[in-house]
């Protein structure tokens, strides 16, 4: 037959290299976020400073604070709401330096407040993050900064953590400068949900276990 003797070339499958695309994303703000990739994840390399949800309505600021105090009505809080370390304004330097701190129902409501086709990274994503990295993950992601009161980090893959501190579910503020924390979507209990904390004074990633109505960062991972 004619057919013999001739060698059919089927063409390889190739698969294309993982990448985060464009360098930056913004949020319905308009804040614009560097991106980075480490292993197969797309991070953004900065807290999120977003004060609305994608659908455009406001995430509630909660202000009642006055310092060295707890407050009343954040404890009592069960639905999304951001507030800014110390209760500065907006245009300070602590939501500047570090963003805003959201708590958990705010950072998984579903109407979203990363960036659309970015999202809140799940417990085990986060797992998947520090596994790459292996020995010393908090070093090796803590920026390279004076805003780092000890253990100054070497940002080896550009995730450039910072100390924002935390609201804790009576209201308080602490740890500015010394440690931070993001969170995770995957709650351990129905009041309480999983996250990462890095702390000043050694190289680890601790896996938190946050209350909801506290308050920590949030870093957006591409879906």
């Amino acid at each position: 037959p004619a057919y013999q003797g001739v060698v059919s070339k089927i063409p390889a499958v190739v698969t294309p290299t993982f990448s985060c695309g464009s360098s930056t994303v913004s949020d319905i703000d308009g804040n614009i976020y560097n991106t980075v990739l480490i292993g197969t994840q797309c991070w953004t390399k900065e807290n999120l400073k977003v004060s609305k949800y994608n659908d455009g309505a406001l995430i509630p600021l909660n202000n009642t604070y006055t310092s060295g105090t707890v407050s009343t009505v954040w404890q009592g809080l069960r639905t999304g709401a951001y507030t800014i370390y110390d209760n500065q304004a907006s245009s300070g330097t602590n939501a500047t330096n570090y963003g805003f701190l959201y708590n958990w129902y705010a950072a998984t409501d579903t109407k979203g407040i990363c960036p659309s086709g970015w999202g809140i990274p799940a417990d085990a994503e986060l797992t998947t993050l520090t596994n790459f990295i292996g020995t010393n993950p908090g070093t090796k992601l803590k920026k390279d900064s004076n805003l780092w009161s000890t253990n100054t980090g070497t940002d080896n893959y550009g995730f450039s953590a910072l100390p924002g501190g935390a609201r804790y579910s009576d209201g308080s503020f602490r740890g500015i400068n010394d440690a931070g924390a993001v969170w995770s979507a995957t709650q351990s209990s129905s009041t309480s949900a999983y996250g990462r904390a890095l702390e000043g004074l050694n190289g680890d990633i601790l896996r938190s276990n946050h209350g909801k109505s506290g308050a920590v960062s949030v870093r957006c991972l591409r879906d």
